[in-house]
């Protein structure tokens, strides 16, 4: 029994740091640009739900990732975009860059 456990728990950290804040295969590239250009000038609930909301929920209620229901009370918009580019705790850095990065900034830091 403690042998599946352990099978079980490995399995499913192994899935979620291939997985980490919706960075998959299929929005990586070998050319870095097309995943930029790929959901650049998308709306920024769009961004959130298809590289962020695997982590932090698709209310932004956090699940793996922590709760951004209230982001705004307590980061800026440059702080919340600083840690969108660098990552931060176990959250990837780059999972969302350039312009989205910092629509997707902009749109949290309204999150009061």
């Amino acid at each position: 029994m403690n042998k599946k456990l352990l099978a079980v728990v490995a399995g499913a950290t192994l899935l979620l740091s291939l997985g980490a804040c919706g960075k998959t295969e299929e929005n990586t590239s070998s050319n870095s640009n097309s995943n930029q250009t790929a959901s650049s000038g998308a709306d920024p609930d769009k961004v959130f739900q298809q590289s962020c909301a695997s982590c932090h929920g698709n209310d932004l209620q956090g699940q793996i990732g922590p709760n951004l229901q209230k982001v705004g009370n307590k980061y800026s918009q440059e702080e919340i975009e600083k840690i969108i580019l660098n990552g931060r705790g176990s959250m990837p850095a780059g999972v969302v860059e350039g312009e989205d990065a910092t629509k997707l900034a902009e749109w949290l830091s309204q999150k009061k």
